[in-house]
């Protein structure tokens, strides 16, 4: 049970993580200041933080007019909660 709780702290954080990119590339964009790279949103995201690609989609308005962010980071999501049922059940 303690491996599993270590993945649930990773994916919290690396949500949280993701969540706070994504509104620091907001204020970026309004600025006009240097970006972070859309492949860093789309590493973090098949590194299990595709949900907080999305909220953070959501919450700042943010690459929400990207196909790639629409389509993609729902897919992911998808991907992550399946790779931690499979942890899940094959930890414990």
């Amino acid at each position: 049970m303690n491996e599993l709780s270590g993945v649930l702290f990773y994916l919290i954080g690396v949500n949280i993580f993701t969540y706070i990119l994504m509104g620091m590339d907001k204020q970026k964009a309004i600025k006009k200041k240097y970006r972070i790279p859309e492949r860093t949103f789309w590493l973090l995201s098949l590194l299990g933080g595709a949900l907080g690609v999305l909220i953070g989609m959501k919450a700042f308005r943010h690459k929400t007019n990207h196909k790639s962010f629409q389509y993609g980071a729902p897919i992911l999501l998808i991907v992550n909660i399946v790779c931690f049922v499979y942890l899940f059940f094959y930890m414990s």
